[in-house]
C-alpha cells in the first residue's frame, strides 16, 4: 500500500468538502492535512511550508477567490500538484487555472470520477508528471 496522498483542500461549503474527504479517504488513500474555506486562510496555511502532495481547490469561496489561491501556490514555488474542483469548468476558466499552475481543472457535477482516479494514479505512482494525465 502506497502512503497517503497529503491534500489541503480549499473549499468553501462544508457539505461538499465533507462528502469529498469521505470519498477520496475512502476510495484514493488521501489524507486530508489542511483545509481552508476563503484564499486568506489558504495563503495563511501555504506559508507554514507544510509539504503537500495535492491541492485541491474552488473556485469560488467565501472571500477571495480561487485563482488567487493558485496564483499565491505559483508565486511561492510550491511543490505538489495543484486541482481545481468547481461548477463552473468552462474553457476559458480551464485555460486561466492552467495559467496560474493548476494540473488539472475538474467539474464538480460531473467529474467526480476523474478526480478519484486521479488522485489514485498519483498515490499507487504511476501518474507521471503533472499536466500529463488525462
Amino acid at each position: 500500500m502506497s502512503s497517503p496522498l497529503r491534500t489541503f483542500i480549499v473549499e468553501d461549503n462544508l457539505l461538499i468538502f465533507d462528502n469529498l474527504v469521505s470519498t477520496l479517504k475512502e476510495l484514493a488513500g488521501v489524507e486530508v492535512i489542511g483545509h481552508a474555506r476563503d484564499e486568506a486562510n489558504a495563503v495563511q496555511w501555504m506559508q507554514q511550508r507544510e509539504p503537500f502532495d495535492l491541492m485541491i481547490v474552488d473556485i469560488y469561496l467565501l472571500s477571495g477567490s480561487g485563482l488567487g489561491v493558485l496564483k499565491a501556490a505559483q508565486e511561492a514555488g510550491l511543490r505538489g500538484r495543484r486541482v481545481v474542483l468547481t461548477n463552473r469548468a468552462t474553457p476559458d476558466m480551464r485555460r486561466r487555472c492552467s495559467q496560474l499552475g493548476a494540473d488539472r481543472v475538474f467539474d464538480k457535477s460531473c467529474e467526480l470520477e476523474e478526480l478519484i482516479s486521479y488522485c489514485e494514479r498519483i498515490a499507487d505512482g504511476t501518474a507521471t508528471s503533472p499536466g500529463e494525465l488525462h
